[in-house]
């Protein structure tokens, strides 16, 4: 039998479309292919850390690190955790370092870590707070207080690392921590390089009492350049207040 065209060209041309077909509407369909996957109960809550103590926090295994952050500081996060006695009695809390209710327009952040395979001990920190001119108060934290302003809230203060932050006085002998933070918030009771000047030598000096090491906010071997860098902005901060304050009425 001869190649006829006029049968041979539509039966070939009618194969091509029925393979085409095969090819788009045979294929086995991926999973959640054209189809949205429903959102199980709480997934996404499950995803989320919210942060009490500051904006910014990290995981160290099964803890959370505290790390008090420029923005949002709700330091009121602390209050909860406080000392038993001050959770059961509110009226016995303790005001040594209270700060007064203004706004917090800048957080210069120090931390105090213990060397790489350690940790720090709370009975050793408190011996080395109180050397270090700190004293135990409100959010059961440490506070560095300007003698004759004690009212006018602490130059800056020290937490725990891992959250919530504060000390627990009444169970030191099984507080361990990879570290504390010291923090000063401004404005202050003092100007900021001043309240600085007094942050850096007691961070250094409580590096030296617990053999630790003395970290930037970016948890980092804190530098000379570092320091230089920190007193040129606070140096600048203090200016800014200056002119803030002499800025005639209009």
């Amino acid at each position: 039998m001869g190649w006829n065209p006029a049968v041979g060209v539509p039966l070939f041309l009618a194969g091509i479309v029925v393979l085409v077909l095969i090819y788009v509407f045979g294929r086995p369909k991926r999973p959640e292919q054209g189809e949205r996957r429903p959102q199980r109960p709480g997934e996404r809550d499950a995803a989320r850390i919210e942060p009490t103590f500051g904006g910014g926090f990290e995981a160290e295994g099964e803890r959370t690190v505290v790390e008090p952050s420029q923005g949002e500081f709700d330091m009121s996060s602390l209050d909860d955790h406080a000392s038993p006695i001050d959770a059961r009695t509110p009226q016995m809390r303790s005001t040594v370092g209270s700060r007064p209710d203004r706004p917090i327009e800048r957080i210069v952040t120090l931390f105090v870590a213990a060397r790489a395979g350690d940790e720090l001990r709370g009975s050793d920190i408190v011996v080395a707070a109180e050397k270090a001119g700190l004293e135990f108060g409100d959010m059961g934290i440490f506070h560095r207080l300007v003698l004759g302003k004690k009212v006018d809230g602490p130059v800056f203060s020290m937490a725990n690392m891992v959250k919530p932050g504060n000390f627990d006085m009444a169970r030191l002998d099984e507080t361990v921590t990879p570290g504390v933070t010291l923090f000063m918030t401004l404005p202050g009771p003092l100007p900021a390089l001043d309240a600085w000047e007094m942050l850096l030598p007691t961070a250094q000096r409580l590096a030296e009492l617990l053999d630790a090491q003395v970290l930037d906010e970016g948890r980092n071997a804190l530098g000379r350049q570092r320091i230089a860098h920190v007193r040129d902005e606070l140096r600048a901060w203090d200016r800014e207040q200056e002119r803030a304050q002499i800025r005639p009425y209009r």
